[in-house]
């Protein structure tokens, strides 16, 4: 089945920081069934890039499978105020994946939003995350 619009559901972490890292992303629909998911050891990185990592590739996965609008939902308070413009990417290591975020996001020709959670509501891409990083040990 083809959908056009999407949750985007996205976690990381890193083990030390900077350490080994890993993301979970959760694709649904926006009734919640699930379109796709998926568990990506990084190697070694801070934990802010790691986030961004999973924004990344959770916009890319949209993308793969025709999402047109999609809203994203994060606990990284931090990823999501960059993303808003509440604060500004000061960080000069973060500024390219945060670039890469604003060129994914303008392939939603019908927009997104994006949401900061707890971190309760992100369990599903939370547990994806450290899976991810157990692989890594």
């Amino acid at each position: 089945m083809k959908y056009t619009e999407a949750n985007l559901y996205t976690d990381a972490g890193s083990r030390g920081n900077p350490g080994l890292a890993g993301v979970g992303v959760v694709l649904t629909t926006t009734n919640n069934k699930s379109i796709a998911e998926t568990s990506i050891f990084l190697g070694t990185t801070t934990n802010n890039a790691a986030e961004y990592m999973g924004l990344i590739h959770g916009l890319q996965i949209a993308q793969q499978h025709g999402i047109s609008r999609i809203h994203i939902f994060m606990d990284s308070m931090l990823v999501v105020k960059h993303i808003t413009g509440e604060y500004k990417v000061k960080n000069s290591r973060l500024q390219p994946l945060y670039n890469r975020v604003q060129d994914l996001l303008k392939l939603f020709g019908d927009g997104y939003t994006i949401e900061h959670i707890e971190r309760a509501k992100n369990a599903r891409a939370d547990k994806l995350a450290n899976e991810a990083m157990n692989r890594g040990y």
